[in-house]
């Protein structure tokens, strides 16, 4: 297979390591105090007994002896995210330095390949075609969700049948949700099969003290803040267009403040503040027109805007509308089947809803109404990523500047408001990893072999003191069921692993403040270009601005 100049010199990088992996030797465990879960103890306690209350678990360099060979399966679940074949890579390299004769299998497809026992063994030769790779194209990725007791079965047969004796999943919060449900059965039946975690998402709303950032986050922001800048600089060439653009960002509005952080945009609005400040859709809009009034009365009529993908559930009569929308759409499944065309399902909903939800919703662009009722997730949610909510907010500020033109408050000579949109998703999720996830993510993989080659299960792999140099970075493991709390799901409370939103009252954020009322009205755009993979250290190594303020 051909690969580019870039792969064949990007294949020689040599990721670093923490300090209790460099010598290859096995590690010494050191146990931290017993834990507990981030919320609703008793009800997690409960559920999960076998695994509840492990200590935090930290790494040195140990004495060189002799180790049984392992063998250990690996999925990846979920969306893509820069680097997760290098936690591979580090898993299989750290097997190795366990015991030469270790063997490490894929499972193809995701969860489903574990489910239908379908894999490969990955050797050397297979590993080393993917080291410092974007995407998940070694073995794949799927969204199945291992939550069922035949799922766990299967699994458990299917490990035993090639002498398995640990899962490492490499996944977002649902999916290491879905690995501490499986190792507490696990350990409940006897099943002699460890379960490790890795963090991944792009999100980067997997997080936590001993957590430090999900990988591919820095990849991903890096990639989205390049698209940013050279938007920008094409805005400020033509200054004849207001660009909105869709951040990828469900629940948390991570990476629109990091590439607010790298690119300096006019306009940057960030979910959580909204709910904080309990703001309506014409709260947002009307301070979205205020900034492009000044900005035109300068005679700058353009302008950058990021909006993050999960916006609209942060909108207090929004969000009350979705979770009215999410329990009738739960709730009366069978007959919404039977309606044949959108105005059909339309008016069956608005039936249904509160007279506030149904008023919110009536308000909305056609195509916003339908795309709220798209099918839901697998967890029975609205698909935020399917509501364009950037061209809401354009439709909706362009009707709010013809009123102020037809009550007289804006003079016509002072804006001509013309907008484009775009949204990056896909762009960012397969990108080749920057050097800090190209090293996060080895020892990622490397951490995961240590915690199953010390005998734990139930944890998640933690690489911390990321922004100091690999030879500070500590590694360890931390309890799954310690990251654990209760959410409404499907109409019943579940256990999660708790989100990690936008502090605002942390640095990242604070940074942001300080800034946004001259960004908003000066053209101070930042140009950060491509992700640098060779040159001086500080060019590129450094991490993202916001673990660098959220560690000072």
């Amino acid at each position: 297979m051909e690969i580019s100049i870039l792969q064949k010199v990007r294949a020689k990088y040599e990721p670093k390591l923490p300090l209790a992996f460099v010598n290859g030797a096995l590690v010494a465990v050191k146990k931290g105090e017993p834990t507990e879960s981030v919320g609703d103890q008793e009800d997690i306690q409960k559920l999960f007994p076998m695994n509840y209350g492990k200590p935090i678990l930290e790494f040195s360099s140990g004495t060189e002896k002799k180790a049984r060979s392992l063998r250990v399966g690996v999925i990846l679940s979920g969306g893509q995210a820069p680097g997760g074949h290098n936690v591979i890579a580090g898993l299989f390299d750290g097997l190795k330095s366990i015991n030469g004769n270790s063997q490490l299998y894929g499972f193809l497809g995701g969860p489903s390949g574990l489910v239908e026992n379908r894999h490969i063994e990955i050797t050397a030769e297979v590993v080393d075609r993917y080291r410092n790779t974007g995407g998940f194209d070694m073995i794949a990725s799927g969204r199945t969700k291992l939550e069922s007791i035949d799922h766990f079965d299967k699994t458990a047969k299917n490990c035993q049948k090639l002498g398995i004796s640990a899962i490492v999943i490499i996944g977002g919060d649902d999916s290491n949700t879905n690995a501490c449900l499986l190792a507490e059965y696990y350990a409940e039946n006897n099943v002699p099969i460890q379960i490790i975690g890795c963090p991944k998402t792009i999100d980067g709303d997997l997080k936590n003290e001993y957590v430090e950032t999900s990988f591919g986050f820095d990849t991903a922001c890096k990639v989205y803040s390049e698209l940013i800048g050279n938007i920008s600089r094409d805005a400020n060439s033509a200054r004849k267009y207001w660009h909105f653009i869709r951040l990828m960002g469900r629940s948390a509005s991570h990476i629109t403040l990091e590439c607010a952080l790298q690119t300096h945009p006019n306009i940057t609005l960030i979910s959580e503040e909204v709910a904080e400040k309990k703001q309506t859709l014409a709260d947002i809009v009307d301070d979205m027109c205020n900034v492009i009034v000044q900005r035109a009365k300068k005679g700058r009529n353009f302008g950058v805007a990021l909006i993050p993908e999960g916006l609209i559930e942060f909108i207090p009569e929004v969000k009350k509308l979705i979770s009215e929308l999410n329990e009738i759409m739960s709730r009366d499944e069978a007959p919404l089947g039977f309606l044949k065309t959108d105005e059909e399902k339309i008016s069956f909903i608005k039936g249904k809803l509160s007279g506030e939800s149904s008023s919110v919703y009536s308000s909305m662009p056609h195509q916003i109404q339908v795309q709220l009722i798209k099918d839901r997730d697998p967890h029975g949610n609205v698909q935020v990523s399917m509501i364009e909510t950037e061209k809401l907010l354009i439709q909706m500020i362009e009707a709010n500047l013809s009123q102020m033109k037809t009550k007289g408050k804006l003079d016509i000579k002072d804006i001509k408001f013309k907008a484009q949109s775009h949204f990056f998703g896909y762009e960012g999720r397969c990108a080749a990893p920057s050097n800090f996830d190209a090293d996060y993510c080895y020892s990622l993989g490397a951490t995961a072999a240590a915690l199953i080659g010390s005998g734990n299960t139930g944890y998640i792999a933690s690489v911390r003191n990321l922004t100091k140099s690999s030879d500070h970075w500590i590694a360890g493991g931390i309890p799954l069921t310690m990251m654990m709390n209760m959410e409404r799901r499907h109409g019943k409370e579940v256990p999660v692993i708790l989100k990690a939103l936008v502090n605002l009252r942390g640095g990242p954020f604070l940074e942001l403040l300080k800034n946004r009322d001259m960004w908003a009205i000066e053209t101070a755009y930042l140009y950060p270009g491509p992700i640098q993979y060779f040159g001086p250290s500080e060019v590129c190594d450094h991490p993202t601005r916001t673990i660098v303020l959220e560690t000072h």
